[in-house]
């Protein structure tokens, strides 16, 4: 039996080892992974939460909110802090509809530490109680959209929950509208059960820029009722609108709606349609710009049908809708929209040749328009054209696909003496202080043709607008320079006879262009299919309701005399030269009405004004005269044939 002095011995050298063994344990934990466990410990009790920020506004180029995200509040009492318990207990009853006893129980047991109301609540209901100690109000957000389907499809929707953009502009644009989170951190207890712990806020949420938009909220409303009660008369399947300001190139309207009146998918920026005689005036611009054709040129556009061969033994057939006889200039094609004469015209120009200026003003290629999934449009590269077949299509505005918004790009550098803008959607970009951190500027895309041949092309257009023209329909106070169209659709491949999309591209006013309008009507079946019959008079609607808007996009003080004026090809009309017009007005009586019978236009060229407007009134037409001294032209030409009571424009000098 071993002696007590060593038994003690031995228990002393086991109670030192296991001691030691406990101080290093104690250490590695410590000094090892003490940094570890620590970060454990407290990830176990806390847990960390995203605050969201406030998407940013988006407004038309006016102020109004076409898109804004709208604080709603949560409220959350940590019981410790309060200092006047009756009251809160009342505005909690009175403004958050809590019940009373719920919350005197929660105060007397002391538990929950922080209750917690999710509402959500309004900014009215949270005003007083937020004002208490103890008392704190957490900010969610949820998008709106205050102008309820107002250019809907353009801005576009965010998805559940709001945090990110779905489509539209609100899918482009989603880096610059979405603001950057916050983060704050919870308490959780051992059974994993959150609690929010106010006061701890690691980061405050920053909210996103606002984006202004060259939309006009007033324009748009204007197209959209517009386009719906025309597609509800003409019984069509559906149509597009668009209004541009070929000034700077800022997009003021778009609109698409479905047959039942409702927004459809952006077609006039996703969709491709074939633009039928509305494309003419491009391929008269690459004749004139190439020195192809001039003014006294003509072609034989053999009564209405013309018969050619293609390729060897191959023919085909070309049909006028409005049959011309004899010969005619390229002036007159443009004006009765002869498919013969620009099919013959356009054998003057090289497949090359054809492309490029198609090209030059823009088809082809998407415009960069800040929209998701734009389309580029078809145009067929020329060694891919089937001799006979495309030039003359082309001419005529088929085998090509564009968008409504290419169009009025495209026309947009008529109106702006032959130099292509870039479109936008964009105007202003703004930090939530309002700084202003990008406005849009004039983006010049390439001069297409030089400005004397777009004001040739103009003074064609305004031709075609006039009442001896396809567009007629289309004249406002004003003037409008324009062009119709009305072309067969494609069905499985193939083109399907009675169904048409009718078109009119127009340049308003006439003077000091401000607006270009393209409007579409897809396959209208109540009887009137032409652009000039459906798609003009809509255009006409369109701007006269503009006019007569309390706040609009048209600068009326420039409108205030209401005279036509086409641009005089021998004397272009400059923006940066900026020639005054002088009008003159005759105190002479009311025209007499419609005779309904055609009546010949008398050459007054060389008369007075007042001769020249004597002698048109003698033959029962309308009078408006531009300038002063004598007459040079009229529009409608001398020797057309208009009816009595229509309106005859004199321009002198």
């Amino acid at each position: 039996m071993a002696k007590p002095a060593a038994r003690i011995a031995t228990l002393q050298v086991a109670l030192g080892l296991g001691l030691l063994v406990v101080m290093g344990r104690a250490g590695w934990l410590q000094l090892v992974k003490g940094r570890e466990f620590s970060k454990a410990a407290v990830s176990q009790r806390t847990v960390s939460r995203e605050l969201l920020a406030r998407r940013g506004t988006i407004f038309d180029r006016g102020g109004t909110p076409l898109a804004h995200s709208l604080p709603k509040f949560q409220v959350q009492i940590a019981l410790r802090e309060v200092t006047d318990t009756q009251r809160l207990i009342a505005t909690a009853a009175r403004d958050l509809r809590i019940k009373a006893d719920s919350l005197r129980r929660s105060f007397r047991r002391g538990k929950p530490l922080y209750p917690f109301f999710g509402g959500p609540f309004t900014s009215g209901q949270v005003e007083a109680i937020r004002r208490l100690r103890g008392v704190h109000v957490y900010t969610l957000y949820g998008r709106a959209y205050p102008r309820d389907d107002l250019a809907r499809p353009i801005v576009g929707a965010v998805e559940a929950g709001g945090l990110r953009g779905q489509s539209g502009l609100e899918r482009s644009l989603d880096s610059i509208l979405a603001g950057k989170p916050g983060r704050r951190t919870d308490l959780r207890d051992p059974s994993g059960k959150v609690f929010e712990s106010p006061g701890r806020v690691e980061r405050e949420p920053v909210a996103g820029n606002d984006v202004v938009l060259t939309i006009d909220a007033e324009l748009q409303a204007i197209a959209e009722r517009a386009l719906a009660l025309a597609i509800k008369d003409a019984k069509a399947e559906g149509g597009d609108v668009v209004f541009m300001d070929p000034r700077n190139g800022e997009l003021l309207a778009l609109a698409s709606l479905t047959e039942s009146g409702t927004a459809a998918t952006p077609s006039m920026l996703t969709g491709g349609f074939q633009p039928g005689s509305t494309a003419k005036p491009f391929t008269a611009a690459a004749l004139l710009a190439l020195g192809r054709v001039d003014s006294a040129e003509t072609v034989d556009v053999e009564n209405g049908k013309w018969t050619f061969v293609t390729s060897g033994t191959t023919t085909r057939v070309i049909n006028d809708d409005h049959p011309e006889k004899g010969s005619i200039t390229l002036e007159r094609t443009i004006q009765v929209s002869s498919n013969i004469g620009i099919a013959k015209f356009s054998q003057k120009l090289t497949p090359e040749e054809h492309y490029e200026v198609l090209r030059s003003f823009g088809f082809g290629a998407a415009t960069g328009v800040e929209f998701p999934s734009e389309a580029g449009g078809l145009l067929p590269r020329p060694d891919r054209w089937r001799a006979g077949y495309t030039g003359p299509s082309l001419a005529m505005g088929y085998e090509l696909q564009i968008t409504a918004v290419q169009l009025a790009a495209a026309y947009g550098a008529f109106a702006n003496d032959g130099v292509l803008l870039a479109p936008t959607l964009v105007k202003e970009i703004r930090a939530p202080d309002g700084t202003v951190l990008y406005r849009h500027e004039t983006e010049v895309v390439r001069r297409a043709v030089s400005s004397e041949i777009a004001a040739r092309i103009r003074s064609f257009l305004a031709e075609a607008a006039s009442d001896s023209g396809t567009g007629g329909r289309a004249q406002v106070r004003g003037g409008i320079l324009g062009k119709t169209g009305t072309a067969l659709q494609i069905v499985n491949g193939r083109y399907e006879p009675g169904q048409y999309r009718a078109s009119f591209a127009g340049i308003y006013p006439a003077t000091n262009p401000q607006i270009v309008a393209v409007v579409t009507i897809d396959r209208p079946h109540a009887g009137q299919i032409y652009g000039g019959q459906v798609a003009a008079p809509l255009t006409a609607a369109m701007l006269r309701q503009a006019l007569a808007a309390r706040e609009s996009a048209l600068d009326r003080h420039a409108l205030a005399d209401a005279s036509i004026e086409a641009p005089n090809p021998k004397q272009p009309s400059k923006r940066e030269e900026a020639a005054t017009v002088t009008t003159a007005r005759l105190p002479v009586t009311d025209a007499p009405k419609p005779a309904g019978k055609p009546v010949l236009i008398p050459d007054v060229a060389g008369s007075t004004i007042r001769a020249a407007a004597f002698a048109l009134h003698q033959r029962g037409f309308r009078v408006r005269i531009e300038g002063t001294g004598r007459a040079l032209r009229t529009i409608p030409a001398a020797g057309d044939s208009l009816a009595a009571g229509k309106t005859v424009v004199v321009y002198a000098q």
